[in-house]
């Protein structure tokens, strides 16, 4: 009897496998990072078949490290960075370009074209979400009038687009022998397509970015078996039974299924998300409103969100392009050298400010600087900056929900670090709690994919397995929080209107 779930994270910097037991933990993982291309300011690409050899690489390390086949695997669940865009031949399985990363900015014009009519919100009371590039809708139409060749084979039928759960499920079922060409609720509401009542495309939106219908996938639950992996994979006859956007997964994998529970992950960016249960609520504040899961046939879970674009890659800047450290744990360290940020705040608005500021034409800014600042104080004003803009998010979030958050789950990379989640606590006055199993980005795909499978029976078993791992008590004097974030907040408005036509 299969005992085990492997589930596939295609994240924003690697693609990693993991195989969880009935008690949800980890037995075992495979880990391979893809190249960050960036063309140009503002330009993030990913090349798609990297993703795909690498995803197939990691299913492997991760087989073999358990000492596993695919007979101990019961069902495979996919999550996946959820705006980035890939556009591809169905006839060869060939990308047409990059995949286009959300954190790319290229789009703006497109945003702005779609935007004379209506305004950013033109589509949201539909789709729940502001026009902006962060999102796919304006990758698919970048892509299809800028790469010769792609309007035509789009106009013909010969072009698919999927976020990268889609490109994942297509071929690992097969690709152009026969793969299948779906994607779940909650990567569908990320678009700008998908109607949030109905969970279909909205054929007037698509008309109006010039995108076919003929290339998008088919909306499925988050919590279904959508088809079966290939003959020659790994992980051949296995059935591929869950997908959930990476944000939606951590959710579902810190259990905060009912309305009125929420999470943070702290991963590339940082994305809170407050569940609303089986009511679109629209937020007055900033926030997005989303599909939270789907599972089988029962109603869609909706839930509010806010999305931050830089977080780790904040860290990953300091490691890549300033060379200020060579490993991201040693940020810590030098964070910990100084007792304060010295005055210094870091605002980084690499591809403008998310929620709940929504400014395009931001960019990042460091601020505060005097000859009495040393690396160890940029160091501490990176962690801080994360934790700042998640107070942000968190104002906006208490704003629109009835009843104020009175303690913030977390997960994701970097609550490793100690010092940023005692400031986390601190800058937002409210108990902060790590479980014992952070990889809860997998986790809930495997969830999503166990139940479809009978492997859990219910969400009930999956709520018994969370279990907390460590509290950080707010420590901070209200007085000196108020000081910050008004500081803070200062900086903030130093990082807008830098963008114009001279500077892109």
């Amino acid at each position: 009897m299969a005992e085990y779930i492997l589930s596939i994270d295609q994240g924003t910097t690697s693609s990693r496998a993991i195989i969880f037991d009935r008690a949800g933990k980890p037995v075992a993982t495979g880990q391979k990072e893809h190249e960050q291309i960036l063309p140009r300011a503002g330009w993030v690409e990913h090349d798609p078949a990297e993703i795909w050899r690498n995803v197939q690489e990691v299913v492997g390390l991760a087989l073999t490290r358990a000492h596993l086949t695919r007979h101990d695997i019961a069902a495979v669940g996919i999550t996946n960075q959820r705006e980035t865009a890939v556009v591809w031949d169905r006839r060869t399985g060939e990308p047409v370009y990059n995949a286009i990363v959300w954190q790319d900015t290229r789009t703006q014009e497109i945003v702005d074209r779609l935007a004379s009519d209506g305004g950013i919100d033109r589509f949201k009371q539909i789709v729940g979400l502001p026009l902006a590039t962060y999102f796919s809708g304006t990758k698919i139409a970048w892509i299809l009038e800028n790469v010769e060749g792609a309007r035509e084979k789009a106009d013909a039928g010969d072009l698919l687009f999927g976020t990268t759960d889609c490109w994942v499920l297509w071929n690992l079922t097969g690709g152009v022998r026969g793969g299948v060409h779906a994607t779940d609720v909650t990567n569908a509401s990320r678009t700008l397509f998908m109607d949030l009542q109905t969970l279909k495309w909205r054929d007037e939106i698509l008309e109006a970015f010039g995108v076919p219908p003929s290339m998008m996938p088919e909306i499925r639950s988050s919590s279904e078996i959508y088809g079966k992996a290939e003959s020659s994979s790994l992980l051949r006859e296995t059935p591929i039974a869950g997908i959930l956007g990476d944000q939606q997964a951590a959710t579902f994998g810190q259990a905060a299924f009912q309305a009125g529970e929420s999470k943070n992950t702290y991963g590339t960016g940082c994305f809170l998300i407050f569940n609303t249960g089986e009511q679109i609520v629209h937020s007055a504040n900033g926030l997005l409103t989303t599909v939270g899961y789907k599972l089988g046939d029962s109603p869609a879970h909706y839930a509010l969100e806010g999305s931050i674009a830089v977080a780790g890659s904040l860290i990953q800047w300091l490691r890549d392009q300033l060379g200020l450290i060579s490993s991201a744990p040693e940020i810590e360290k030098l964070a910990a050298a100084v007792e304060d940020n010295g005055g210094v705040y870091i605002v980084p608005a690499f591809s403008g400010l998310f929620t709940p500021y929504w400014r395009p034409d931001a960019r990042g800014a460091i601020v505060g600087l005097t000859r009495f600042a040393n690396r160890n104080h940029i160091a501490r004003a990176a962690l801080e900056a994360v934790a700042f803009q998640t107070r942000d998010v968190l104002d906006a979030v208490n704003a629109d929900a009835d009843v104020a958050l009175s303690e913030l789950k977390v997960d994701g990379g970097m609550v490793a670090n100690d010092a940023l989640m005692q400031f986390q606590a601190d800058v937002l006055g409210v108990p902060v709690v790590r479980p014992v199993v952070s990889e809860t980005t997998a986790l809930g795909a495997a969830y999503a994919a166990g139940l479809a499978v009978g492997f859990w029976k219910d969400l009930d078993e999956l709520s018994a397995n969370w279990q907390p791992d460590r509290r950080w008590e707010p420590m901070m004097d209200a007085d000196e929080r108020d000081r910050q974030l008004r500081l803070w907040r200062k900086a903030v408005t130093k990082s807008m209107d830098w963008v114009d036509d001279d500077v892109r």
